[in-house]
């Protein structure tokens, strides 16, 4: 009689790669810059606060400087990314070129930058991920060049700069850096929900009732629960949703008093507040520089 084999497969492994399968079909990008930078010997370059960025080396070696962290460093054709929630800078070991991308992750992806760890760097991407790595060298402008466009740029270097994100993080689990069971420890669908409705509407008056309510918990379940995920507090993390959107919506080109009414706050000037303290400027000088780029 024909024998038969079956493959036993690993329910864990089954799980985690549906689990970052879901996470990066979701990713979805708004470009703050993207650009081509050339690094002296020693030069700091400082991180954007509360963008998600990546540094691809292209030539030399750069080193990160981030409160709190060890430092890591990363060699041509590497890929150095930091999720913004840690104030720093990189600096280059010799002179360096990279391409550097500051990204805002939107909808479903917004919370991304809270399951990944403050900076990760994937050795060799040009090796494990050589599609995207064929791109970069072509991504973004020279920083002290001029530069024109073209209809559907803009969507384009959106979908380049996703596929790489998306590339460096597949890259980062692949290799065993991912801490254990991630992603799939990170998914909840109870928390989802109450993630979901965030975004969906960043406007609404939420407190944790209402919210720990939509996610079938006690208050103080809730709270421990969320945090526990995200590494801040329910209502920190709508003031990030608000604040994504209020870029977002800057950057389409609406005022500061629309887009103060459109996320429920009681006046310009607590709205203008809360933008100053998350994002380190106002939203008018953030509107006047960030319009174009991100249109």
């Amino acid at each position: 009689m024909e024998s038969i084999s079956h493959v036993v497969t690993d329910p864990s492994a089954a799980d985690e790669d549906a689990a970052l399968e879901r996470l990066l079909s979701a990713i979805d990008v708004r470009i703050r810059r993207q650009l081509r930078l050339r690094l002296g010997e020693g030069e700091l370059l400082a991180l954007a606060p509360g963008a998600l960025t990546y540094a691809y080396v292209l030539s030399g070696e750069v080193r990160t400087r981030l409160r709190g962290d060890a430092p890591l460093t990363a060699a041509a054709g590497d890929m150095l990314i930091t999720n913004g929630r840690a104030q720093g800078a990189l600096t280059a070991n010799g002179p360096a070129t990279l391409l550097l991308a500051e990204l805002d992750l939107v909808d479903e992806a917004a919370h991304l930058s809270l399951l990944l760890p403050h900076a990760v760097v994937v050795h060799a991407f040009a090796d494990r991920e050589p599609a995207a790595a064929a791109m970069l060298p072509h991504m973004g402008v020279d920083a002290d060049g001029r530069f024109t466009t073209r209809g559907g740029d803009f969507a384009v270097c959106r979908m380049m700069a996703a596929t790489v994100l998306i590339s460096a993080i597949r890259a980062w689990a692949a290799a065993g850096c991912a801490p254990d069971g991630w992603p799939v420890a990170a998914g909840d669908p109870f928390l989802d929900r109450v993630v979901a409705a965030i975004h969906a509407d960043p406007g609404r008056e939420w407190t944790v009732e209402a919210l720990a309510a939509l996610g079938a918990m006690s208050r103080s379940v809730f709270a421990e629960r969320f945090r526990s995920r995200f590494g801040t507090s329910p209502a920190g993390y709508v003031t990030s949703v608000r604040m994504r959107t209020a870029q977002d919506l800057l950057s389409r080109g609406l005022g500061v008093s629309t887009v103060s009414r459109e996320l429920g706050y009681a006046s310009d000037e607590g709205f203008s507040r809360a933008f100053r303290r998350s994002v380190g400027t106002t939203p008018s000088a953030w509107r006047s520089t960030h319009r174009l780029i991100s249109a």
